[in-house]
């Protein structure tokens, strides 16, 4: 049997994009999704405490209850999943499925609400999964710098910060490309990790 490129073994890999409540998770994971993407959305009937009510009103209809889910592919041989976590507080104790598995992770944040996803960052840090943190660059607001997240998060130096377009096929890919790179780069610091499949 020849050793040839039509011999390479396809690749499953899970990869989770978590932030906090109307980050972009669902459109992050739909702007890629080379399958229509599924998403659980049900009607947001109060405000939720996870965010202000100037933030709420007016702007946000729905709020994912249990995942966003979609599917990209990577050349020939890997494919990725993405699962995106739901926003609210109340519904995180669904997020140890969601992570259960995944090679790394994308951590969206609001450049109007940084701070707030410091709990997702802390969360996947005390899992050990690569991850990078992406601010999504919301219509009207402020260009929030890379060192300025970094520092308002206590991110270390590894840590990849970058900016991005939730709504971009071509920024989403930029981003996950970063934390294909991040990943490998753990991997080859720690020869005995191995990246993990999807179960």
């Amino acid at each position: 049997m020849s050793g040839c490129a039509d011999d390479t073994v396809p690749v499953a890999l899970k990869i989770v994009v978590s932030g906090g409540l109307g980050v972009g998770k669902s459109a992050f994971v739909g702007a890629v999704s080379e399958i229509e993407p599924l998403g659980t959305e049900a009607p947001l009937t109060q405000v939720p405490v996870d965010i202000g009510p100037s933030d709420a009103a007016g702007q946000r209809a729905t709020t994912t209850v249990a995942l966003d889910f979609g599917r990209i592919t990577f050349g020939p041989a890997i494919t990725l999943y993405l699962f995106g976590t739901p926003g609210q507080s109340r519904f995180r104790f669904l997020w140890d499925d969601l992570v259960d598995g995944a090679l790394g992770t994308v951590v969206l944040a609001d450049p109007r609400r940084i701070e707030e996803c410091s709990w997702a960052v802390d969360y996947v840090e005390a899992r050990g999964a690569p991850y990078v943190l992406a601010v999504n660059r919301f219509d009207g607001t402020e260009r929030t710098g890379p060192d300025e997240v970094r520092s308002a998060l206590g991110l270390g130096a590894e840590v990849p910060v970058l900016e991005c377009d939730a709504r971009s096929a071509d920024s989403v890919r930029e981003v996950l490309g970063a934390l294909m790179t991040r990943v490998i780069g753990v991997v080859g610091d720690d020869p005995g990790r191995r990246p993990v499949a999807v179960r």
